[in-house]
């Protein structure tokens, strides 16, 4: 299936600022970044990869004569992964401040180690860009196509590799590598991540539960482990673009739950993937939450995408009504329901302490247009 990114690094990219380019890997970060370079013909451009042995010793240094040296000769210089480089953010802090002319564009897919290193150094030198799997908005089929092809968002996701695969066999190889590389191998590799086994268990039980509130409590006891070390993994797994947590949502009311929380996949063909199942929808029980977390995938990857900065919660009380996402925009609520196939209403305590709030359901059959509107 193909695909025309929304996201251009020409409408972001900005004079005296770095910047920086998140998202898990393959998702098109590269690729997007090849493109623009390409573009830039009568700039000299320089575009290195941040496991390059010589870039990471430069930068190791923080010898200002030399990192200037480095730039001087470009008008643009990415430097991709740069997580990998140790001193990145000081280094690019003396770039940017030498030449306030010069572009300076870092990618990364671990916000865990780069946010780390940029943080206090680039306080106000850059701009960021969130590059997510492709949003159905991206998608260059008509509306009766992208509908007939939802069983297979539902299982394979929309990485750009896996829309791009011809056979179910190829989607799932693509996936399982995807997972074996990235999930279990990069994430295993920070310093905060001891267990492989700990790791695949936490991500388990999280892919049993999308769309459910997740005890802490519980997922220690069935990985058998400590509330602290599974909170320390599920941060992790998020600050990798694996996962999203989404808080309670409430305004004080004291029959509201606002401490505990929901987790999404940022992909449903890699939270397929980390359970090994990828049947088809007419044998699977877990139809309902491969739907709510592709609903709520394809709204967050509109608000990440239009640069917007919508707030996404769940809403529940003790006494067990529920809202599954609620969206607030420019002080608006919108509380949604994800149905399959079918309609529901608003649960009647919600209505009576948000009334200014609008309640849509999004099934099957509107979700095309429900998203088109927001």
């Amino acid at each position: 299936m193909k695909f025309i990114r929304a996201q251009k690094i020409e409408t972001v990219i900005a004079p005296k600022r770095a910047l920086v380019m998140y998202g898990p890997r393959r998702v098109g970060k590269t690729t997007l970044l090849r493109a623009y370079l390409a573009l830039q013909k009568d700039c000299p451009t320089l575009y290195v990869v941040g496991d390059d042995f010589r870039i990471r010793e430069l930068f190791k240094k923080e010898t200002l004569s030399e990192l200037l040296d480095f730039a001087r000769p470009y008008d643009i210089i990415a430097i991709d992964e740069a997580q990998q480089v140790p001193s990145i953010g000081i280094g690019a802090k003396m770039i940017i401040d030498a030449f306030p002319e010069k572009q300076l564009i870092l990618t990364g897919s671990s916000s865990f180690d780069l946010s780390s290193k940029i943080g206090e150094p680039l306080m106000g030198r850059h701009f960021t860009m969130t590059m997510l799997p492709i949003a159905q908005s991206e998608m260059l089929s008509s509306r009766f196509e992208l509908k007939g092809a939802l069983d297979n968002f539902l299982i394979y996701g929309a990485y750009p590799e896996v829309l791009s695969a011809e056979t179910k066999a190829e989607k799932e190889r693509i996936l399982n590598e995807l997972v074996s590389s990235y999930l279990y191998k990069d994430i295993l590799a920070l310093d905060k991540i001891k267990s492989p086994d700990l790791l695949r268990d936490i991500a388990r039980a999280i892919a049993f539960q999308v769309g459910r509130e997740v005890s802490l409590n519980e997922i220690a006891k069935t990985v058998k482990s400590d509330i602290k070390t599974v909170g320390r993994y599920l941060d992790v797994l998020e600050k990798m673009f694996v996962i999203k947590k989404v808080r309670g949502f409430s305004r004080n009311l004291r029959n509201e739950i606002s401490k505990k929380a929901k987790y999404y996949f940022l992909d449903n063909g890699v939270r397929n993937a980390v359970i090994g199942q990828f049947g088809n929808l007419a044998s699977r029980n877990d139809v309902g939450a491969l739907w709510e977390n592709f609903v709520f995938m394809e709204l967050y990857k509109k608000s990440t995408i239009q640069e917007a900065s919508d707030q996404y919660y769940f809403w529940r009380t003790h006494t067990g009504k529920e809202v599954d996402i609620v969206r607030e925009a420019g002080g608006n609520l919108m509380a949604i329901e994800c149905k399959w196939s079918a309609e529901a209403s608003a649960p009647a305590l919600w209505r009576e302490t948000y009334p200014d709030s609008v309640f849509v359901t999004i099934n099957k059959e509107n979700y095309l247009e429900i998203l088109a509107s927001l």
